[in-house]
Formats: structure tokens, sequence, C-alpha cells
């Protein structure tokens, strides 16, 4: 593997995410349409999270996210009590 297949690769999640910028997208792409390689793992983990996003639909139970929503509400320092000034 190139130089740019590790850029690629290491990358490729991000890729998938969109979160890369467009110039970064467009050296992957044009990467991907000259490496076999690198575009048979692309297409590996897009399938991946396609097969992910279609099958796993599973709900949490109403107490589970209910549980979720209090122990998230409890870490954030913003929804704490505001200390009492000493007297």
């Amino acid at each position: 593997m190139t130089g740019n297949c590790n850029d690629a690769l290491r990358e490729l999640y991000e890729f998938l995410d969109g979160e890369l910028t467009d110039e970064r997208k467009t050296l992957i792409k044009d990467h991907l349409a000259g490496c076999n390689p690198c575009l048979e793992a692309f297409d590996f983990e897009a399938e991946v999270r396609i097969l992910v996003s279609t099958k796993c639909r599973e709900e949490a139970p109403d107490a589970l996210r209910q549980r979720v929503i209090d122990a998230l509400r409890d870490c954030d320092p913003a929804t704490e009590p505001a200390a009492e000034p000493d007297a």
C-alpha cells in the first residue's frame, strides 16, 4: 500500500460520516477511483453500515431510555443547582 492508501484507509470512517473537508473528500474520491483495494475496503464498510442501519432497529425500553436521560441530566453541570453563597 502506498502513503495515499494509508491516508485513504485512515480517513475512511470520517469520509463515510461526511466529516472531511471538501478538499479531503475529493482527494479520497480520486484515490478510490484508481485504487481497487481501497475501493473494496470502502465498499465493504459502506455495506456494513447499510446492513447495521437497516437490521438493527430495536428500540430501547422506555424505562431504560428514561434512566439514560436521567443519568445524562445528572452529569450535566448546567442542570445542577447553584452553590449557596457563604453567609
